[in-house]
C-alpha cells in the first residue's frame, strides 16, 4: 500500500526522484499514465496487470470504456529508476500534469499519483471533508 506525501522538484529534462518509501514498493520498472483530476497515475507493474485484465473485459460497443481506455492506455508509459532514483516523466505526461517545477507525490492505496505542486493545493484544500465523509458512508466506507 502507498501512503505519504512528498515534495521535490522535476528538472529542466524532465527527471523527478521518486520518494525512497515508494521506491521499495515499485521495484525498478513501473507504469506512469495520465491521471484524473490532472495529475498523474503511477503503478506497480503488478497492478497494471491486474487493471488490464479488468478492461480487456469491458464492452468495447460501450463509448464511454472507448474514449476511457484511449486517454488511459494511450497516455501510459513504461518508467525505470536510474542509479539517483529518478524516473524521466516523457513530454507528453509532464504537460497533462502541469509539472514544470515544484511537484507532489501522494501515496493512495495501489498507487502514486504526481501533481504539480499548484495543481495539489488548488484540488486538495479539504474544505469540504465533513460532507464527502457522510458520502463516502454512503458507499459503505466509514472510519
Amino acid at each position: 500500500m502507498f501512503m505519504g506525501e512528498y515534495n521535490h522538484t522535476i528538472d529542466a529534462k524532465g527527471r523527478m526522484i521518486v520518494p525512497s518509501k515508494f521506491r521499495e514498493q515499485l521495484g525498478n520498472e513501473f507504469v506512469v499514465t495520465k491521471g484524473l483530476d490532472g495529475c498523474l497515475f503511477v503503478y506497480p507493474n503488478e497492478e497494471w496487470h491486474n487493471i488490464e485484465e479488468k478492461f480487456r473485459n469491458v464492452p468495447l460497443t460501450t463509448k464511454d470504456a472507448r474514449k476511457f481506455s484511449r486517454f488511459f492506455f494511450a497516455g501510459a508509459a513504461t518508467c525505470e529508476l536510474d542509479k539517483q532514483g529518478r524516473i524521466l516523466i516523457p513530454p507528453v505526461l509532464r504537460e497533462f500534469a502541469d509539472l514544470q517545477k515544484d511537484v507532489v507525490s501522494v501515496g493512495v492505496l495501489n498507487r502514486i499519483e504526481i501533481w504539480s505542486k499548484d495543481n495539489w493545493l488548488d484540488c486538495n484544500s479539504y474544505d469540504d471533508m465533513d460532507e464527502i465523509a457522510e458520502h463516502m458512508a454512503d458507499l459503505g466506507l466509514s472510519i
